[in-house]
Formats: structure tokens, sequence, C-alpha cells
């Protein structure tokens, strides 16, 4: 699954430049160190947009190009920030087979979004995962640490009613 460029405007401030310039000094002694560095900005930042792998591009005297196939290779980088809700849904074989499919398509189509995006009022976004271990519960997604099982598409409205009117 290919991750997704935030379409949400880079918002980073003055200190989170400051902290990831000092992660740079820390280790730009060594290239071999980008991808600590780019865990460290992640920490920072919450996800890895453009500008912060250019910074580090330059920081590290490595090329964008390096920079942005590590981001895009690992599972544990994101181009996209995490909205304060960040949905889940499991495309585990229990789960597909049971629908968990139609779950995923009917969330774009209410969020606007596609997997690996964030909504523009930064509340929600979604991923697709492969298994959470919950199949006796099949199909199942989380927002955040809470798991919906035994979910049919109809249920998606009411699940996202209830954080839309949280707050």
């Amino acid at each position: 699954m290919q991750k997704k460029i935030s379409k949400i405007p880079f918002k980073g401030t003055p200190e989170q430049e400051e902290q990831l310039k000092a992660v740079i000094a820390e280790n730009c002694h060594d290239k071999s160190n980008v991808m600590v560095v780019m865990q460290k900005a992640q920490d920072i930042y919450g996800y890895l947009p453009i500008e912060v792998q250019e910074m580090i591009s330059e920081g590290m005297g490595v090329p964008m190009e390096k920079v942005y196939g590590v981001a895009t290779f690992y599972a544990q980088f994101a181009l996209s920030p995490k909205g304060k809700y960040n949905i889940s849904v499991c495309l585990g074989t229990a789960c597909y087979v049971k629908g968990s499919g139609e779950i995923l398509e009917k969330l774009k189509e209410k969020l606007g979004i596609d997997v690996g995006e964030c909504t523009p009022d930064e509340k929600f976004s979604l991923e697709a995962c492969r298994c959470i271990g919950a199949c006796g519960l099949a199909p199942v997604l989380t927002v955040n640490d809470e798991v919906y099982g035994r979910l049919v598409p109809d249920d998606v409205d009411d699940i996202l009613a209830k954080y839309a009117d949280a707050d």
C-alpha cells in the first residue's frame, strides 16, 4: 500500500525546528544515523512531512531520495499527520472475509479521505492494518485504543457520530 503525502499544510513551530536541528547536529557525523534522526523527527512532529524530510536531507548530507525512500519503505513512518481519532480497519483474512473491505470503503466515503490520510480538520485519520488479533469479533476496527467488532457498514455512521460529537 502506497503512503499518501499529506494535503494538510505543514504547521511546524520554531521550537520543533530547533529540536530537530539539535538531533541532526548530534548525528550528522554519521550518515548511517539517518533513520535514527527520522525516528526522532517523527517523535517531534508526529509525522514526516516533506518539509521535515528536506531538513533531514540537508542536515545529514543525504540525498532527498534516500530520506523519502526510507520514509515510504518502513511502516513506522507516516507522511500525514494522525487525526485526534485514528481509525484502523483490520483487513486480515477473518475480517476481510466478513466484510471489512466494505466498512473501509464506507469510512473513506464518509470521511472524504483515503487510507493514510487525515481529514482537513485533523479530527480523523484512516489506516488499514493486517490483523489486530480479535478474529473472533470480525470484522473489527479500532478508534485509537477502542475496539469495535462484529461490524456492518451501517455501523460506521454511529461510530463516527460518537467521535464527531466528542469535544
